[in-house]
Order: structure tokens, then sequence, then C-alpha cells
């Protein structure tokens, strides 16, 4: 079955924390990983994803870190956790680009994998950034949400 990996699940957790900090000043990268208890590598690979995916922008020097590009309501959870997973397709004859397959016409599978491919797309679309912050009550809004 499907499953979101460690990746895709601290994509979001990191994003929830960048949320919840606020625009104010970039975070550090170190302060994330340890407020969500990743290794600072693994940290480091996923904000690379994040960075690639347009979701983040970086500051560079002393006081450097990350911040999100907009604002916590505009990010769909789908669209975090397809970024640092790349797919999230049931089946491999789902994922863009992929070969057609064969038996693509004569499939009785196809509108399962197709269907289910839809309800965990639209399901995970149906949540924002902003959303997500406000599920976790005991830590708080995301900054510049109201409360």
């Amino acid at each position: 079955m499907m499953r979101v990996s460690t990746k895709g699940r601290y994509a979001l957790r990191m994003m929830i924390d960048l949320a919840r900090m606020g625009e104010e000043h970039p975070i550090a990268l170190r302060d994330i990983a340890k407020r969500q208890q990743i290794p600072i590598k693994y940290t480091e690979n996923i904000m690379a994803l994040l960075l690639r995916a347009g979701m983040v922008q970086s500051t560079r020097g002393k006081s450097g870190g990350y911040r999100l590009n907009k604002a916590p309501q505009e990010y769909l959870v789908y669209d975090i956790i397809a970024a640092a997973e790349g797919n999230l397709t049931p089946v491999q004859c789902l994922d863009d680009g992929a070969e057609e397959c064969p038996m693509r016409h004569n499939c009785a599978t196809l509108p399962i994998w197709i269907g289910l491919d839809e309800a965990v797309r639209s399901y995970l679309s149906s949540f924002t950034l902003a959303d997500v912050c406000m599920g976790g009550k005991a830590s708080g809004p995301c900054q510049g949400e109201k409360k």
C-alpha cells in the first residue's frame, strides 16, 4: 500500500515550523531540526527539495535561514508532501511521464488505482498549511493567521 515516507512527514512538519515561527526573520535550519527532532543532515536534504519546489526561500549569512514564499493558507498539504516525496501515485502506470502500459485499455484494475489516486489527492488538497497549524492548538496558529 502507498505510504508517505518520513521524508514527506518531516517536510510537512518543517513547513508547519516555518509557518508558526512567522515571517519577521529567516529561521535557521538547525533550530527547525532541533524543534522537530529531525537529524540535521536529513533536514538539509528535505529543505533542498522544498527550496527546489519554490515553497521556501533561503537567506545566507549570519542571520540567514529559511522562510515561506507564500502565506500558510496558500500551501496545500498535498503539494508539500509531493514536493518531498516526488510522487504519490499508488501505481507506476499513473506516474507523470510513465510509459503507457500495454494493458491500459484492457485493465480491470485501472479504475481502482485512478480512484485511489484521486481520493488521496483530493483529501490531502483539502487541507492548507494554515489548517494544519490550527490543528495543533498547543503550539498555536501560524503567524499572521486569525486566532
